[in-house]
């Protein structure tokens, strides 16, 4: 134990005396976790609204009004000419274009169907999708009013039921804080790319300025000096871990309903797991050039697929199972059930015992893998 607590404090020896990694460390995580909490959104606002109206009727004006009344469309075009509204989805000008036909107001007072027609620029399917939702969304909106408002011509007419009314509440995000669903994730993310990046650049290091040969002739073990290498970052992803936990809540006020002590724990854990997969691209790369690359290839992947932009549920299935590996998909999804939900242990075992087995089994491979020889 002396010499992995020597081979630690050289580490930790290193990291102090080297100017540059300090911001590295503690400035540029919270730099990105602001930045990237505020870009990083689905939400889609600011929609480019062309309205064609065909019926220059009262309802068609307070179709208008209905949709600019939102925070999600924007007026760019209020025309009668309908190749100018869809010169305008053409030109990139305007998002969406509502067409209303002659007689909207006079079929929907004689109680007759009406038809609009919304046309989408859905290059983007994202963005695309959400617009259309807005609009019916809208649409329903007018149509719920209208029909407390307009009286039947026909009285004789047998009485409609009365509608159903759903009421609902939006859990652990009650005020749908897009803030609140993603520095969880991001946080957790920030974490183990740093960690990650600066295990897998170490050894590669050690070579590249001839150290490494100094500590292959020492009695030093692999094992020694593999644990000796990793603890350090560990230290250093806890306190990183600290510092935007500390950030969010005073930033963001991201609610903490669940045990901090818990997810310390399980960043441990983790962490092992993040810090061996460093440590194996370490052994393998010959510098630092290739570590970095062979590091931001992995880290691409376990981003793209760990849950923070998109649904792990609605990947393929061959793509779920590729996430269970993903350190990353896993420290994602215990932030958020942890501090947004109040989750216990129970509710992240799952997660624990597979990052608590591929931790050491990594760190036993990256052993094996390190070759203690001057080459």
């Amino acid at each position: 134990m002396r010499i992995i607590f020597i081979l630690i404090w050289k580490e930790l020896l290193q990291v102090v005396r080297n100017r540059a990694m300090i911001p590295i460390l503690t400035v540029i995580p919270i730099v990105q976790l602001i930045l990237l909490s505020f870009a990083a959104t689905n939400e889609v606002k600011k929609i480019g609204l062309a309205v064609c109206d065909n019926d220059h009727s009262t309802f068609s004006r307070r179709l208008r009004e209905q949709f600019l009344s939102s925070d999600y469309f924007v007026l760019k075009l209020y025309t009668d000419d309908e190749k100018a509204a869809s010169a305008t989805l053409e030109d990139d000008q305007a998002d969406a274009v509502l067409v209303i036909p002659p007689g909207f107001e006079r079929q929907l007072l004689r109680g007759q169907p009406s038809s609009l027609q919304l046309q989408v620029n859905a290059i983007n399917g994202v963005k695309g999708g959400l617009a259309g939702a807005y609009a019916g969304s809208v649409i329903q909106s007018l149509r719920r009013d209208l029909s407390l408002e307009i009286v039947p011509v026909v009285r004789q007419k047998p009485a409609v039921a009365a509608p159903i009314s759903v009421s609902y509440r939006h859990w652990y995000n009650p005020e749908l804080e897009y803030q609140t669903f993603m520095v969880p994730g991001i946080l957790g993310v920030l974490v183990t790319i740093l960690t990650m990046m600066l295990t897998a650049m170490n050894i590669v290091r050690e070579r590249e300025i001839g150290t490494i040969e100094q500590l292959n002739v020492t009695p030093i073990r692999k094992y020694q000096f593999i644990i000796g290498k990793l603890l350090p970052f560990l230290f250093i992803g806890l306190f990183d871990l600290a510092i935007g936990l500390t950030a969010g809540k005073l930033i963001f006020d991201i609610p903490m309903l669940g045990s901090l002590w818990l997810v310390f724990a399980f960043c441990v854990v983790n962490l092992i797991a993040t810090l061996a997969v460093g440590m194996l691209i370490s052994t393998a790369a010959e510098t630092q050039q290739q570590a970095m690359f062979i590091s931001w290839f992995f880290m691409m992947i376990f981003i793209l697929m760990s849950g923070l932009f998109t649904p792990i549920d609605s990947m393929p299935l061959w793509a779920q199972y590729l996430t269970i590996p993903n350190p990353i998909a896993h420290f994602v999804d215990v932030m958020r059930k942890v501090l947004l939900k109040g989750s216990g242990f129970d509710d992240i075992k799952d997660h624990f015992y597979t990052m608590l087995i591929l931790g050491p089994l990594l760190i036993s491979l990256a052993i094996w893998r390190y070759r203690k020889t001057i080459a």
